[in-house]
């Protein structure tokens, strides 16, 4: 097992490069760029851009000359500087680093983040890992809560809707789940709001924020009571579609594996049915279940949650990272695709792993990588 530890764990190297390296050449073709964002900005007499780039905002707040990351080719004509000085837009190029080669500003943000160095925001005056610290608690709340309820309630209810298959139980339970799954995430969430938090109707929960402005005031029971009262109404919205889904994938999987020759023979030798369904058929149909955790998980934490965070007021990654995107902010946009890459190579591993405490008779050393 250590020796398919350390593959996989090599192989981690190249699986980043080849993402990193894709995702950096569609930037160099994609349109518009924060050169061409800030030239936007003061075109259209923006004051804050102004600010920002003259009296030395922009090498605090945009990255600098070492924050060498994505962007248009060097010296191209910029849409919307005519009129600006050659000199001002060269200067420009600098403080962003577009003034060096795609090879050699690629080669310097991958030699930056192999040593977790993540460098500044363009367009925040902040450190890109500072940033996504900030946003951290509300991505980790969403996300770790959604999949603890969701994997918590759908597991259980797969297996009895596995064991009772076809009964009025069965019917009516897939009848809800059927029409839960069917419902988009953000259009229950706005339901939720109209309904329960000011909307039209009841106003018993809050619509901004992950705790109250007086949360450092409060006691400690009165701080997990706060901090649950913020986070229902997204993390129901959230768990809604990937409770659907791990529900009917749990009783799917149970049904394949009541119905093979090893559960007679259990069966057939006396053993209860509860011995039978958490002794021999639990651990081989959750595999597949086990398999699509780190993909949840990851989902959970980033892109499934942008457009909760957004109903409910949520500052998270989902939504800084949508907002990066917009704004161009290429050091925040790569910092994330990095670590969430790396994240889901890790899950991935720990998954694997998962596999061989769930069923011991599965080895990873007698397998090719």
């Amino acid at each position: 097992m250590a020796a398919y530890i350390l593959r996989r764990i090599l192989l981690m190297i190249p699986t980043i490069f080849g993402i990193m390296a894709i995702s950096f050449l569609i930037i160099q073709f994609a349109p518009g760029g924060p050169v061409e964002r800030v030239i936007a900005q003061l075109s259209g007499n923006d004051v804050s851009a102004t600010d920002r780039i003259s009296g030395g905002g922009a090498d605090a707040g945009m990255g600098g000359q070492d924050r060498t990351l994505g962007g248009g080719p060097i010296n191209a004509k910029y849409r919307g500087a005519q009129g600006l000085d050659p000199e001002f837009i060269a200067k420009l190029e600098k403080q962003f680093g577009f003034d060096k080669p795609p090879l050699e500003r690629f080669g310097l943000m991958l030699w930056n983040y192999i040593r977790f160095d993540f460098g500044q925001s363009y367009f925040r005056d902040i450190s890109v890992i500072d940033l996504i610290k900030e946003k951290m608690p509300v991505s980790i709340s969403l996300g770790l809560w959604m999949t603890l309820i969701s994997y918590g309630i759908s597991i259980p209810l797969g297996v009895a809707k596995a064991v009772r298959d076809g009964s009025r139980f069965d019917v009516w339970t897939s009848a809800v789940i059927i029409v839960g799954y069917a419902i988009p995430g953000f259009l229950f969430a706005i339901l939720l709001v109209i309904l329960f938090a000011g909307g039209s109707f009841f106003d018993w929960f809050p619509l901004r924020g992950l705790t109250s402005d007086n949360f450092a005031t409060l006691s400690l029971g009165g701080k997990i009571v706060d901090y649950f009262w913020h986070i229902t109404l997204p993390i129901i919205a959230m768990s809604l579609s990937a409770f659907a889904t791990t529900t009917l994938l749990t009783k799917n999987s149970f049904l394949d594996e009541i119905r093979k020759q090893y559960v007679v023979t259990a069966r057939a030798k006396g053993l209860s049915e509860n011995k039978v369904l958490y002794g021999h058929v639990f651990r081989n149909a959750m595999l597949i279940v086990i398999a699509g955790f780190p993909g949840a998980f990851i989902g959970a934490f980033f892109a499934g949650s942008l457009l909760i965070e957004t109903i409910f007021s949520l500052d998270g990654l989902g939504l800084l990272g949508f907002e990066s995107v917009l704004n161009r902010d290429y050091p925040v946009v790569f910092a994330t695709l990095f670590i969430f890459s790396l994240l889901g190579l890790v899950l991935g591993l720990i998954s694997d792993l998962t596999y061989t405490w769930v069923d011991p008779r599965i080895d990873f050393e007698k397998r090719e990588v």
